[in-house]
């Protein structure tokens, strides 16, 4: 079952039959019967076929979702088993939203493999919202997410608080005032990111404990792209201290002085189960040793 499950995924994402038997290393006339005999397991086609490519069916849409998240278990079933044996090792997927993801990880990973070379971390950046449901879909061993997260199906850890602080150009004509007021701000163009994201929703925090509403706001899907804005001068934003750290440090941006200010928002730990592999009991020791302050205890 389960290679017929593999042969599927690979036929549903490549979209082509000569595609997936080449990733498979199998032959096309293989991959169609697997295919045809996984159809009359299941009870009905999954797969519209025309000369150019193949899509999914409404029906295809439903098993190849439960498929990749078979898939998944299996995976880690055989993983948690081989630990019992063996070292520390193996491989860890790893989904991180995007402040801890570009700007923390990339630390932590560093320090494990220092000390774990055997580990094989793969990441994947995304919202909040998304890489929860990776991890539900177990597409994922762990996600590392930003904000007051729930969720009554998954495990979370709030494991270290983050600060947050207005930023703006240095030449920005509030940058150069020693009182601002929440009128002030909210007569401003404000940089945010979009809905789903941990940093919007500290964002939107931040508007609703000030009694505000932006008269003007641009969304970008990228902490990057919103501090370059910044930079040029579009807007203001409220980021992590873990993103602007170099900036500041280099005078191109600048924080902007506001009373109740930095805001404050937890990272979390999210996980889908209480059985963890040798590797994600170690990469979660090492996210544990994350700051609250300044990095000072990482690196």
């Amino acid at each position: 079952m389960d290679q017929q499950l593999e042969v599927f995924i690979a036929v549903a994402e490549k979209k082509n039959f000569s595609r997936a038997a080449e990733e498979l290393h199998m032959t096309q006339p293989a991959v169609s019967q697997y295919i045809q005999a996984f159809e009359r397991e299941v009870g009905t086609r999954l797969l519209e076929r025309t000369n150019k490519y193949v899509k999914l069916n409404k029906a295809g849409e439903i098993v190849y979702d439960h498929a990749k998240e078979i898939l998944g278990l299996y995976t880690k079933m055989q993983r948690l088993v081989d630990d019992l044996t063996n070292k520390t090792s193996g491989p860890l997927a790893i989904g991180a939203s995007y402040t801890f993801g570009e700007y923390i990880l990339p630390h932590v990973i560093a320090d494990m493999l220092d000390e774990y070379p055997q580990v094989a971390p793969t990441i994947s950046i995304g919202n909040t919202r998304d890489i929860a449901e990776l991890v539900l879909k177990h597409q994922m061993d762990v996600g590392i997410v930003e904000g007051d997260f729930q969720h009554d199906k998954l495990m979370i850890e709030p494991f270290a608080e983050d600060a947050m602080y207005i930023v703006a150009a240095p030449n920005h004509r509030l940058a150069q005032y020693k009182k601002i007021t929440p009128q002030d701000l909210e007569k401003e163009r404000w940089i945010v990111r979009e809905i789903g994201s941990g940093t919007r929703k500290a964002a939107d925090n931040l508007f609703a404990s000030l009694k505000i509403t932006p008269s003007s706001m641009m969304e970008f899907g990228s902490i990057q792209l919103i501090k370059e804005s910044v930079e040029a001068g579009l807007g203001m934003s409220l980021l992590s201290q873990w993103a602007i750290r170099k900036e500041l440090g280099m005078g191109t941006l600048k924080m902007i002085q506001v009373d109740g200010l930095p805001f404050t928002r937890k990272f979390s730990i999210v996980t889908s189960s209480p059985y963890r592999t040798k590797a994600l009991d170690t990469f979660l020791a090492f996210v544990r040793r994350v700051s609250t302050e300044d990095g000072s205890g990482l690196w």
